[in-house]
C-alpha cells in the first residue's frame, strides 16, 4: 500500500522567488484546499505537506 501512495504523491519544484513556501499553492483549485501551512524547504531543499503529502523540491 505504501508503494501505491508514493506513486500518487504530487511533486512540485519551487524556486527561491516563491519563498516563503506555503501549501496549498495560490494556483491550486479552491475545492481541493486544506488549511495553509508554511513549509521549511530552505535547509534541506525539500519538504512534504502534512495535509496532502505534496513533495516540494527547492530548485537553485
Amino acid at each position: 500500500m505504501a508503494e501505491a501512495a508514493k506513486q500518487q504523491q504530487r511533486v512540485v519544484k519551487v524556486s527561491r522567488a516563491q519563498l516563503p513556501l506555503s501549501c496549498p499553492l495560490p494556483e491550486d483549485s479552491l475545492w481541493n484546499m486544506h488549511p495553509r501551512v508554511y513549509l521549511p524547504v530552505e535547509k534541506t531543499g525539500e519538504a512534504v505537506c502534512p495535509y496532502c503529502s505534496t513533495h516540494y523540491i527547492l530548485q537553485d
